[in-house]
């Protein structure tokens, strides 16, 4: 493996991150802190338990990893995408580079930025709401597997992009309302039961309710089948990532 080269194109991507500290961590820190304000403090005084735990802390293991999706597609998605619109792609390809470790450089930095700013984002928690984290290990499993997995995701809509207004449509129109439906801010047990059983086609609803168990115990779907559904996705993107580096969609045109 050609390490000197991943590891150039990963402190490449991770300066990046700290030149612009302010859009890079303090934003979406102030905006997650802003969900914990108004639904935490604002509207959770008014609510029961859920769960066995305030809303606040019910709410926290959602908000975390609906930042984790848009920052892990986000930072994954630009980073592969602007040396395609500069034209530096070609440079990183016809480099002594493999795929593989391309894929490994710029998906890990991507990734390691999403889990960086999540714990950030857990530390900034524990002052609007008592926290606990039951199952310590599954949560930084979850949270790791959920990083790797949409930064994946992140890079391929980077590569599929020709523009940047299609680096924003599968985030906002898809990922984002699939967040927000998925569990975020509410137990899907607390819907009618027709709307239940649709919940479970959201994918997100798999994530939210895994990583949430393993802060408070309790989830909406068994923890084997949400480690199974992260598994699947992550083998998913691997299996579309690996296709495009075959066949040169959309890098060697």
């Amino acid at each position: 493996m050609n390490l000197h080269a991943v590891k150039s194109i990963y402190m490449f991507e991770m300066a990046r991150t700290f030149r612009t500290v302010m859009q890079s961590i303090i934003s979406p820190v102030i905006s997650t802190s802003l969900y914990f304000v108004v639904f935490g403090a604002a509207i959770g005084s008014r609510i029961e338990q859920i769960g066995g735990v305030s809303y606040g802390a019910f709410i926290v293991p959602g908000l975390i990893m609906m930042s984790l999706l848009t920052l892990s597609i986000s930072n994954a998605s630009f980073g592969i995408y602007f040396p395609k619109f500069t034209g530096t792609i070609y440079e990183v390809l016809s480099a002594p580079i493999s795929y593989g470790e391309i894929v490994l450089a710029y998906v890990g930095a991507a990734a390691t930025k999403s889990i960086m700013i999540g714990l950030v984002i857990l530390a900034t928690a524990a002052f609007f709401v008592d926290l606990r984290i039951e199952h310590p290990f599954m949560m930084l499993l979850f949270l790791v597997l959920t990083a790797v997995t949409f930064s994946l995701f992140g890079f391929i809509i980077g590569i599929w992009a020709d523009g940047f207004e299609k680096l924003q449509i599968v985030p906002l129109l898809i990922v984002m309302p699939l967040a927000f439906l998925g569990g975020t801010f509410y137990s899907i047990d607390m819907l009618p039961p027709v709307w239940q059983t649709i919940s479970l086609g959201n994918p997100v609803v798999y994530l939210v309710s895994g990583f949430r168990w393993s802060f408070i115990g309790t989830s909406d779907v068994n923890i084997g089948i949400s480690l199974a559904m992260t598994l699947f996705f992550l083998v998913a993107c691997l299996a579309i990532v690996a296709w495009i580096f075959r066949t040169g969609y959309k890098l060697k045109t």
